[in-house]
C-alpha cells in the first residue's frame, strides 16, 4: 500500500447521484438567489463632470449653469457601486416628459470594467 500526502488520493469521487455535495442544495438555490437579488446597490448615471475653484462653487445659486465635459449625444456611463457596468444614451421617459432614463447601448465586460475602475 502506497503512502500519499493526500488522504483521499485513492478514494472514488462522489457523484451527485451517490451522495450529497458540499454547498447549497438545489432546493435552496431559489432562496439563496432571492436573498442576493434583494441586496441594494447604488446605481448612478454620470452625465459629465466639471472642475472649478471653490470660490466659483460658492458663487453658484439657483439657475446657475455648470458646463460639463460631456457633449450632447455622447454616451453616459452607468455605474453600480462606483464601477462602470454599461454605457447608454439619455432618453425622455414617454409616460412623463419631466423624467429622464437611460437606454443602454453597451454593457461593459469584466476586462473593460477593470480598465475603467
Amino acid at each position: 500500500m502506497s503512502t500519499s500526502p493526500f488522504p483521499d488520493a485513492g478514494a472514488s469521487p462522489v457523484l451527485p447521484s451517490q451522495g450529497s455535495q458540499p454547498g447549497p442544495q438545489p432546493a435552496d438555490d431559489g432562496r439563496n438567489l432571492d436573498s442576493i437579488l434583494r441586496i441594494p446597490v447604488l446605481v448612478q448615471v454620470v452625465l459629465g463632470s466639471a472642475t472649478m475653484p471653490v470660490s466659483n462653487l460658492m458663487k453658484l445659486g439657483r439657475g446657475a449653469i455648470v458646463s460639463l465635459d460631456h457633449r450632447v449625444g455622447e454616451p453616459v456611463d452607468v455605474m453600480v457601486n462606483g464601477r462602470v457596468i454599461a454605457r447608454g444614451e439619455i432618453v425622455i421617459v414617454e409616460e412623463e416628459n419631466s423624467r429622464f432614463g437611460v437606454s443602454l447601448t453597451e454593457v461593459v465586460g469584466p476586462a473593460d470594467a477593470a480598465q475603467n475602475g
